[in-house]
């Protein structure tokens, strides 16, 4: 990207810190020239990435609109009401906590808020697509909770309903984590709600990959039958890095202390107003339409490493990611991920069920399309990048091929600009 494509506001970066800029500069060349298929990134609007660098970095505004700790915050109030009227319209939700400064610490002020160090928190296991807060011993979610885990059925290769249920009677965890990091199929909220009413169990529902799919009604709903919904804004949303929690209106009191005082101090003013500009485009007719092609790429990207004799966990996808099952060729994902992105395509190694690498080589590659789809790839394109991952890892060594594929992604990434 030339001096030019950089976003207004970065003429004084440029003298005052030329270095950074020329950073700065560099990443927007990279992901220009690049083909992002790593299923937890996306490319924001230039709206969304203006509103970030605003001003209202400058305010501190602890507490919440109308009672806060600070004077000067009725602008800062008006734009936090904003983003929560919107996400609480997009996604049906009687309450709505937008200053989580991650998806992350959304589910801990989540679970500190609900449950006392100790409780149980049953989840899905990391290596079988569940994320690190859902009770990985090496996150904050398994260091003050004992956690315990479910896993996808070994033939299936989905989550085992059966399973969950027995795991929760037995046990009879604090809480129910619902969602995942990895994978591809949907997931039945209404199932998971049965085995929390019946156990005693709260019930909180992850949806930080498939949001901007449920926020359009392409994957089911969470918001009726969890008792806290979190989220990130970025991934399907294409909003800013941070995150929101959804609730029932009975925990809002809890819920918002949990996250002021609780976990966090001043809200990312700045960020919020950029959320609320997420929300905003994710409320236009046009951000469905993105979507159902987003599941359409999926679909297509899904069926074409088929064809090709690759593996895929469950045998397809239901969402915006597919993962890939290497073992049976015989290459890891760390190689994977090495391969293809000498040629610019960027995907990520990840673990595959009862995978015996360890998690910093795996047995999978994880690939997703919304960041294509945001290029305005549709399937002809998602076919030949398909092509080009099949004829990258079959032939690794092959400087020809790495040439062939490094032109077609130049020419891909040229004709499918990202702003």
């Amino acid at each position: 990207m030339t001096e030019k494509g950089v976003w207004n506001g970065q003429e004084g970066l440029r003298t005052v810190d030329p270095e950074v800029y020329r950073t700065i500069l560099a990443e927007a060349e990279r992901e220009k020239n690049s083909l992002v298929m790593i299923a937890s990134e996306n490319y924001a609007s230039r709206a969304v990435i203006e509103a970030q660098a605003n001003v209202m970095t400058n305010k501190y505004a602890e507490g919440y609109p109308g009672a806060r700790y600070y004077g000067g915050c009725e602008f800062v109030d008006r734009v936090e009401r904003l983003a929560i009227d919107r996400v609480k319209r997009l996604f049906g939700s009687e309450h709505a906590n937008v200053q989580p400064h991650s998806g992350s610490q959304a589910n801990m002020a989540v679970y500190l808020s609900f449950l006392k160090p100790g409780d149980t928190i049953l989840g899905m296991e990391l290596s079988h697509g569940g994320h690190l807060t859902h009770g990985s011993p090496v996150s904050f979610s398994g260091k003050f909770f004992k956690p315990l885990f479910y896993r996808l059925d070994p033939e299936t290769q989905r989550i085992d309903y059966d399973e969950v249920r027995s795991l929760a009677r037995r046990h009879r965890p604090g809480m129910i984590v619902a969602g995942a990091s990895a994978y591809p199929r949907l997931i039945d909220f209404s199932i998971f709600a049965e085995i929390a009413r019946e156990t005693g169990a709260y019930l909180m529902a992850d949806m930080a990959h498939i949001a901007g799919l449920v926020a359009v009604g392409l994957h089911p709903s969470p918001v009726g039958h969890a008792d806290f919904i979190t989220s990130t804004n970025h991934k399907t949303l294409r909003g800013p890095r941070g995150g929101f929690i959804l609730s029932r209106e009975e925990y809002a009191e809890k819920l918002d202390k949990g996250v002021f005082p609780g976990t966090q101090g001043g809200p990312l003013m700045h960020i919020i107003a950029a959320k609320a500009v997420a929300f905003g485009e994710a409320l236009g007719h046009e951000f469905a339409d993105y979507q159902k092609q987003v599941l359409v790429n999926a679909a297509t990207l899904a069926n074409e490493i088929l064809s090709h004799g690759f593996d895929l966990v469950s045998g397809g996808t239901d969402n915006h990611l597919i993962l890939m099952d290497l073992t049976r060729k015989g290459i890891t994902g760390l190689e994977a991920e090495r391969i293809l992105g000498k040629a610019g395509i960027v995907a990520n190694k990840n673990t595959v069920p009862y995978d015996k690498q360890g998690p910093r080589v795996t047995s999978g590659l994880r690939l997703g399309t919304p960041a294509l789809t945001t290029r305005g790839l549709k399937e002809a394109e998602i076919r030949l990048v398909a092509r080009l991952i099949r004829d990258l890892l079959e032939n690794p060594e092959s400087e020809e091929t790495l040439k062939r594929a490094r032109g077609l992604v130049s020419e891909l990434c040229d004709s499918f600009p990202i702003y």
